[in-house]
């Protein structure tokens, strides 16, 4: 079972709360939601931020709110919407400051190599825009293999990586 709180050298990452709702709803309906299908209106923001608070309940593991200097920047963590599957797994800066500062990568390594090391996941899939640079260097940096699985209809366009506890050894 996944830990609810994780440690890196820079960051905090625990379940969402709700003193966190501001600064996601902030991002959600912000230009920074565009590589998730967004912006959104603050309805679907809070509709999607009590999704992901509440897949830790209904599966037992889900997103992790990034803090850094006590405040959410961002989210990261693993995402499964129809049970029997791969989780995929997920992460978005909520701010331009966090930008540029190896937050995202941190925060993903620490979530991956529990996932995978700790709790014995055998892998997990990440989707990516192409567009979105910056996602694409932190897939690269966690070694992730690109697939040949087509982009779900969902989310048109993005390309799936795997990252597997054989290819993280």
């Amino acid at each position: 079972m996944p830990r609810t709180v994780l440690r890196t050298e820079r960051l905090v990452l625990r379940r969402p709360q709700a003193g966190d709702l501001s600064a996601f709803i902030a991002y959600a309906t912000s230009d920074r939601a565009r590589f998730v299908l967004g912006p959104f209106d603050e309805s679907r923001a809070f509709d999607k931020f009590a999704s992901m608070s509440g897949h830790w309940d209904l599966r037992g593991f889900g997103r992790y709110v990034i803090e850094h200097d006590g405040r959410p920047v961002g989210h990261v963590g693993p995402l499964q919407m129809r049970a029997g599957t791969v989780p995929e797994m997920t992460w978005s800066l909520w701010q331009d400051a966090a930008e540029g500062r190896g937050i995202a990568t941190e925060a993903t390594r620490a979530v991956v190599a529990h996932l995978l090391e700790d709790c014995g996941w055998p892998e997990l899939i990440m989707r990516v825009l192409p567009e979105n640079a910056a996602s694409l260097r932190v897939a690269e940096r966690l070694g992730a293999q690109r697939t040949d699985k087509p982009a779900p209809e969902w989310y048109p366009g993005a390309l799936t990586f795997r990252v597997s506890r054989e290819m993280a050894a």
